[in-house]
């Protein structure tokens, strides 16, 4: 019987430690493992760009007149000063409806009035001049004679020179009634024909890049007709985040990638605008964005790259030809965004 209760007691400690030892056993972890080598390594900053040409030129309209048809089309080339981009024919006068004309010939009427009433008073200024002058004549003749005081023969010759002037202006005013007839008159004339048309030559060479008027039409002095650029000289604009952008020094390498080439294409940060803008991206978050500009060290290499095409450019901010490389958790083995190790 005494045996029987030491086994159980026996059994009941087995138990009781192989519970223990079933909780206090190590777990295993999973690991992964990378190797760790050397090699050249970079830290880029990664933003999309667009390619656009340098030096755009805006060819607008000299004067006012009836366009005629544009029949360049985008991509054809101008050659400067003798390429001719546009014509436009000076505008007509517009029709003189029966109220209008009516109106002018009122004021043809009431310009002979003035006219009239101009020669009318010319007509007394020049009597009053002559009145004043025999008026000055007596005076003087007296004053030899001593029967008047001289202040009488001063204010006759004051007379005198208020005629005058009063007669010049009279005159004046009688001319200027005679070419406010002759305006009139003109504006009851019938419309001249357009004379010949105004040729609007490119102002340099290069190809046309957009056509802002196509159809015939009226247009006003300054409208802008069509759009010249060299596509020679292109360079790529890319707008990166503040943060980002005081990160950027102009002349360092830049890698231009996604241009539909098999290849990246080498440029440099040619300038770092110092006014920044706000824009609202994709999800509805204000940034303050700054524009780089990029120039490609080897433009002939850019191939059919245009005006307004997209690129993903990569602005090296940091480069070293042999470094100890450990991967970094998140981020790919070809990945651009590096960090030193």
């Amino acid at each position: 019987m005494r045996i029987l209760k030491h086994t159980r007691l026996i059994a009941g400690i087995v138990v009781v430690l192989g519970i223990v030892a079933m909780a206090m056993w190590p777990e295993s972890i999973e690991v992964s493992a990378a190797q760790v080598d050397r090699g050249p390594l970079q830290v880029t900053l990664d933003e999309d760009g667009e390619a656009r040409v340098r030096d755009r030129f805006v060819v607008s309209a000299p004067v006012a007149g009836r366009l005629q048809r544009i029949e360049l089309e985008p991509g054809d080339r101008v050659v400067r000063g003798k390429t001719v981009v546009a014509r436009l024919a000076t505008a007509d006068a517009p029709l003189l409806d029966p109220r209008t004309r009516a109106e002018l010939q009122a004021s043809v009427e009431a310009a002979r009035a003035a006219v009239g009433q101009a020669q009318a008073e010319r007509d007394r200024a020049t009597a009053e001049l002559a009145r004043a002058r025999t008026t000055l004549e007596r005076q003087r003749a007296l004053m030899k004679a001593g029967a008047i005081a001289s202040d009488s023969l001063e204010a006759s010759e004051t007379a005198v020179t208020t005629a005058e002037e009063a007669a010049k202006a009279a005159v004046f005013a009688f001319s200027r009634t005679e070419y406010e007839v002759q305006l009139a008159r003109a504006r009851l004339q019938a419309p001249a024909p357009a004379g010949r048309p105004v040729e609007v030559v490119a102002p340099v060479s290069g190809v046309i890049l957009k056509r802002l008027r196509e159809s015939e039409s009226v247009v006003p002095v300054g409208e802008p007709l069509i759009e010249i650029g060299d596509p020679a000289r292109i360079e790529v604009m890319a707008d990166f985040l503040s943060t980002d952008a005081v990160r950027v020094q102009p002349g360092a390498r830049v890698l231009i990638e996604g241009w539909g080439g098999g290849h990246a294409l080498n440029g440099r940060v040619r300038r770092v605008e110092p006014a920044g803008f706000m824009k609202v991206s994709a999800l509805g978050v204000e940034e303050q964005r700054v524009n780089v500009l990029i120039d490609f060290d080897d433009v002939s290499a850019a191939g059919r790259l245009g005006d307004g095409y997209r690129v993903e450019v990569r602005v090296v901010i940091w480069s070293e030809p042999d470094v100890v490389k450990v991967p970094w958790a998140g981020c790919s083995g070809a990945a651009t965004r590096g960090r030193r190790s």
